[in-house]
């Protein structure tokens, strides 16, 4: 009886477990490290996802806000590790900008907002080793994201 209880709470327990990871918003990608890269053209393994959540990246951070010029993917990595959410946008599009923008402000801390050329889907959503992409203007997916991710270190120790 005593075994059949142990079994029962270890099945209890990892179930709860695997809800609450498969749970969290955005497609998870294995981490590619945490190495710093002198110059963002240093060479290095490619990213295993567009755009990347983990990996090789500069020593130092993005400022945090908005901005309106492509932050390189070898500095926003850094932003993902000490815990920030970096929003992109793919289009010519000031509306849709102006939407993001208005998220954006409300945190004064660990979120950017940044166009990326050559992004597949309008939006993408960005924190370490996950990535959300939106076709359309989502408030509530984009808040979710950021509220599951933001201020989470992931230096390694």
């Amino acid at each position: 009886m005593g075994a059949a209880v142990g079994v029962l709470v270890v099945a209890v327990v990892a179930y709860f477990a695997y809800r609450a990871v498969a749970d969290l918003p955005g497609t998870y990608f294995p981490s590619q490290g945490n190495a710093h890269v002198q110059l963002a053209t240093d060479p290095h393994p490619p990213y295993n996802s567009d755009p990347p959540t983990s990996g090789p990246h500069l020593p130092y951070l993005a400022p945090w806000g908005i901005h309106t010029t492509p932050i390189p993917k070898e500095l926003q990595i850094h932003n993902l590790e000490d815990g920030g959410v970096v929003v992109q946008y793919g289009c010519e599009c000031p509306a849709l900008v102006g939407k993001l923008a208005s998220i954006v402000k409300r945190y004064d801390h660990g979120v950017i907002l940044a166009p990326y050329p050559g992004l597949k889907s309008k939006i993408a959503l960005t924190a370490w080793t996950r990535l959300e992409t939106l076709d359309e203007f989502d408030e509530a997916r984009i808040v979710r994201f950021i509220k599951a991710y933001r201020g989470i270190d992931h230096h390694q120790r």
